[in-house]
């Protein structure tokens, strides 16, 4: 049999806690989903979903690690492994997103977006390097 058959053996303070999780995962995960549908623009729209599915699928894997471990008489840790590839994947998708926009934006000349930072000079160029 398997694991999810013998669900009924869940102890009450296991289940709560994985219920909270689950509550709390895809409430955060929906939350995002809002965030994304109802902010204006594309810059606004691509942070609410990243926090959303990082901190979402944090509570995800946390209530399945407790429920798996539980049932299982062992720890069962192999779903941080899945946390680590979403938290690290996300932020660099999102910024791997922004900057081709932020690209393409000032390539079209959109006047809502900032102009380009202005260049610092080298610090060969007469500024005593750090530690001078």
């Amino acid at each position: 049999m398997s694991t999810i058959e013998h669900a009924g053996d869940l102890p009450a303070w296991a289940a709560f806690l994985v219920s909270f999780f689950l509550v709390v995962g895809a409430g955060l995960t929906l939350i995002g989903t809002i965030g994304f549908s109802r902010l204006p623009t594309f810059y606004e729209r691509i942070h609410a979903p990243t926090l959303g599915s990082s901190w979402g699928v944090g509570g995800i894997v946390m209530a399945s690690m407790i429920f798996f471990t539980v049932l299982a008489t062992r720890p069962v840790v192999h779903e941080i492994l899945i946390g680590i590839f979403v938290t690290v994947t996300t932020p660099v998708t999102l910024m791997l997103l922004a900057r081709a926009a932020l690209h393409r934006d000032r390539a079209e000349s959109n006047p809502d977006v900032p102009a380009e930072a202005p260049v610092e000079p080298d610090a060969a160029e007469g500024q005593p390097a750090a530690g001078e």
